[in-house]
C-alpha cells in the first residue's frame, strides 16, 4: 500500500446548500504565500493529487496552504443537507462553488490554481471571469471540448431530457465492486501506468462500501448525462482573453486527444485556442497519459514549482 508523505486533513465548508469537502495539506492559512488550490477532473476526487503533493519539495511546501475540494457530486461533496441528489450538473456551478471556496479560504489573497481535465477547464474559465483572484494558473490537460454548431441544439436538449429519464430508471448507475481490490483493478485497467500500491491507495478514496458491503464509486451517475448546453468556442475565447495570470498549460506525452476525440478535436485546435490567453506557455510531461499527476508526479511537481516560483 502506498504511504503518503504528507497526510491531509478534511474540512467541510457550507457552500450553496452543500457541505463541501476540502482536503488540506499543511494548512498554513494566513501565510503571506499564496494558497495553492488543486481542482480535480471528471469522475475523480481531491485525493487524486496526493502523489503530486508528496512530490513537492519541503522548501516549496513550507508555509504554504494546499487545498483541494471534491467538486459537487464527487467524493464526499455529494448530497445537500436534505439528502436530495442532483440529476443535473452545470459548468457555471463549478465556477460559483470555487468563487465561494476562495472567499472562505483566501478572502484577501490571489491564489495559485491548478486544475486537471474538467478542473482545468473550470480553472481557465474562472481565471478569465475573476482575473484578480488568480496569481498563476496551471492547466493539466484541460483541453475543452469540440466546437458545436447551433443546429445541434435541438438534439442536445432532447439527449439531456432522455438522460434525465434514464437516470430515474436506474440505467446510468455506476458499477459496484465486491472489494477495494476490484476498484484498484478498475483504476489500473483505465490507466496501465498506475502502480498497484497507488491504485490500492486511490481505490480507498475513490470508492467506499455501501450498507451491503459493495464498493461504490463516489460519483453521482447524473454526471454521465450529456449537458443540454452547447460548447461555444467563441465565448470561451473571449473569457480566455480576460485571463491576466500567467498560465502554464501542461500536456502528457500520451495522445489523450486522439484517444478521446478520434479526429473530432485535435491538439492543434487546442493550441490555437490557447493563443487567446495573453501569457501562456506549454510544457509536456514525458511517459505519461491523461492522469499525468498519477503517472509522473515528481516530474509534474518540479514543473509546477519552477513555474510558481
Amino acid at each position: 500500500m502506498y504511504k503518503e508523505n504528507r497526510p491531509f486533513r478534511s474540512e467541510f465548508v457550507p457552500i450553496r446548500g452543500l457541505d463541501y469537502h476540502v482536503q488540506i495539506w499543511n494548512g498554513q492559512t494566513g501565510s503571506t504565500l499564496p494558497p495553492l488550490v488543486l481542482v480535480h477532473g471528471w469522475m475523480d476526487v481531491a485525493a487524486s493529487y496526493q502523489f503530486m503533493v508528496d512530490a513537492f519539495s519541503e522548501a516549496f511546501v513550507a508555509g504554504r496552504a494546499i487545498l483541494a475540494p471534491d467538486w459537487r457530486g464527487f467524493g464526499q461533496t455529494g448530497l445537500t443537507p436534505s439528502g436530495y441528489q442532483a440529476d443535473s450538473y452545470w459548468h457555471a456551478d463549478y465556477l460559483a462553488d470555487l468563487d465561494l471556496l476562495l472567499d472562505h479560504f483566501a478572502p484577501n489573497q490571489a491564489v495559485d490554481l491548478v486544475g486537471h481535465s474538467m478542473g482545468g477547464n473550470v480553472a481557465m474559465m474562472y481565471a478569465g471571469v475573476r482575473p484578480a483572484r488568480i496569481r498563476k494558473l496551471v492547466n493539466l490537460e484541460g483541453f475543452g471540448l469540440p466546437a458545436t454548431r447551433p443546429s445541434q441544439a435541438p438534439g442536445r436538449m432532447a439527449q439531456w431530457m432522455d438522460g434525465i429519464k434514464s437516470l430515474a430508471r436506474g440505467e446510468l448507475a455506476l458499477k459496484g465492486y465486491a472489494s477495494v481490490d476490484g476498484v484498484a483493478q478498475r483504476l489500473m485497467k483505465t490507466n496501465p501506468r498506475l502502480t498497484p500500491d497507488k491504485a490500492q491507495w486511490l481505490a480507498g478514496h475513490w470508492a467506499r462500501p455501501d450498507a451491503s458491503g459493495e464498493w461504490k464509486i463516489l460519483g453521482n451517475p447524473a454526471h454521465k448525462i450529456i449537458n443540454s448546453q452547447l460548447y461555444r468556442v467563441d465565448e470561451v475565447q473571449e473569457i480566455y482573453r480576460c485571463i491576466s495570470a500567467p498560465v502554464l498549460a501542461v500536456e502528457a506525452s500520451g495522445d489523450s486527444m486522439g484517444l478521446w476525440w478520434k479526429g473530432k478535436y485535435s491538439l492543434d485546435e487546442y493550441h490555437e485556442r490557447l493563443q487567446q490567453v495573453p501569457d501562456v506557455r506549454v510544457a509536456v510531461v514525458q511517459d505519461a497519459g491523461h492522469m499525468l499527476h498519477h503517472d509522473q508526479p515528481e516530474q509534474l511537481a518540479r514543473l509546477i514549482e519552477e513555474f510558481l516560483g
